[in-house]
């Protein structure tokens, strides 16, 4: 049995409590505009030398009350309320949101319509990770890739103009499906960003990924493992780096995923090095998918439909509006919010950019949300960062940062 009144101090070296006693902290704000923090947010850290030893998160500097301003608005003026989450994602927040209201009202949408959501919803995740991986490369020292990628997403959000009119914030889609078809423009643009974008990116992995400065900057940097990710409620890439293979699109089929041949890339040690590379990953699956969602439209005999055929959602088309009461009485009825939904009480996610985007709604039968509640990603998983970044350099918690994708308006709904 031990000897528990045994001196301990013999095993104890007098300079390290020398040293202990003698440490002098600097406290360090980083933020709320600081442009390494890519928002508006704000960590204050408590340094040792260049070491981090404590950090402590203030959020809530762009907050806008989306949840409390969608209890006042008719569930088709939400649309654009989801654009300012991620906004580096646009249209898969708002398809995640049409297909929350589908789902109260028992919308089923036509298969056209729901492969060219995914067509939309993956150009969205090639955006979102365009940015995330160039920016790594930015804060580790490479500005040459972020430049060079910005270009494809400009292409992407020309995509985006032709398709709805808008660029960044798009309130793209309607409920129901999208408020026009895709024009021949749009899809030669979609082809052409299909067949560039692959020796884009080949490059650009070809400047990193086999980079020795860069695996060395980034391979064991702000690691978790994957039983701590699912404890901290961690979805999407920095899930699935951390070794966990848990997608909603294979998980939770929406928007008939269930049609389509993809992979979902894993990492080991959910690391900077294995976001970034799951993250390139799933933009290779994302052009997979959009090309087999192609070759599904090109075999329809059906070119035209864009919406689901339900009058109490879908605005019916100018010339019939014009000419016949019926339709004017429901295009009136629509805009003005004053159609009832019925009671019930759902949830439903998507894939988004950063992991599970969830909409909870809860309809109370009036012609607005009695309550809804945005899960954004990025609020979840940022509750991470503080134990994330204990211990390593100021220059490594820049790097964590980017890596996790930490998007503001996710953080403040």
């Amino acid at each position: 049995m031990e000897n528990l009144n045994e001196d301990i101090s013999k095993y104890i070296d007098p300079a390290d409590i020398a040293h202990e006693e003698h440490k002098e902290f600097i406290t360090l704000n980083l933020g709320p505009t600081h442009p390494a923090t890519h928002g508006v947010f704000q960590n204050i850290l408590t340094m040792d030398g260049e070491f981090i030893d404590h950090t402590e998160q203030t959020i809530g500097y762009i907050h806008r009350a989306f949840e409390k301003i969608a209890e006042r608005r008719p569930f088709y003026q939400i649309t654009p309320l989801t654009d300012r989450m991620n906004y580096c994602s646009s249209p898969i927040n708002n398809m995640g949101w049409h297909m929350t209201v589908e789902k109260l009202l028992d919308i089923k949408l036509p298969k056209r319509v729901e492969y060219l959501r995914i067509i939309v919803m993956e150009l969205a995740r090639i955006s979102d990770h365009l940015i995330c991986n160039s920016v790594i490369g930015v804060d580790s020292g490479a500005l040459t890739g972020f430049v060079y990628l910005f270009e494809k997403r400009e292409e992407i959000y020309e995509i985006y103009e032709e398709i709805c009119g808008t660029r960044l914030t798009t309130n793209m889609g309607r409920v129901g499906g999208f408020e026009r078809n895709f024009s021949d423009l749009a899809w030669v643009k979609i082809k052409k960003f299909l067949k560039e974008f692959s020796v884009v990116y080949k490059e650009f992995e070809s400047l990193l990924l086999r980079n020795r400065i860069f695996m060395n900057r980034t391979i064991g940097v702000g690691p978790i493992e994957s039983r701590k990710a699912l404890n901290y409620g961690f979805t999407g890439p920095n899930l699935r780096a951390a070794g966990v293979d848990y997608d909603v699109r294979v998980m939770n089929p929406y928007s008939s995923y269930e049609d389509f041949d993809f992979d979902i890339p894993i990492g080991t040690q959910g690391d900077t090095y294995d976001r970034f590379t799951v993250r390139g990953e799933e933009m290779w699956q994302s052009l997979r998918i959009i090309q087999q969602a192609i070759d599904k439209l090109d075999k329809m005999d059906d070119k035209t439909t864009f919406q689901a055929n339900y009058p109490n959602v879908v605005l019916p088309k100018k010339e019939k509006v014009y000419n016949n009461m019926e339709s004017l009485i429901y295009h009136f009825k629509i805009v003005m919010g004053e159609i009832d939904a019925p009671k019930g009480e759902i949830y439903h996610c998507v894939e988004g950019g950063n992991g599970e985007l969830g909409y909870y709604l809860v309809s109370d039968g009036g012609r607005t949300p009695y309550r809804l509640h945005f899960r954004r990603p990025c609020f979840i998983y940022y509750q991470a960062f503080p134990e994330m970044i204990k211990g390593s350099m100021l220059s490594d918690a820049i790097l964590t940062m980017s890596s996790m994708n930490v998007i503001a308006g996710e953080l403040d709904a």
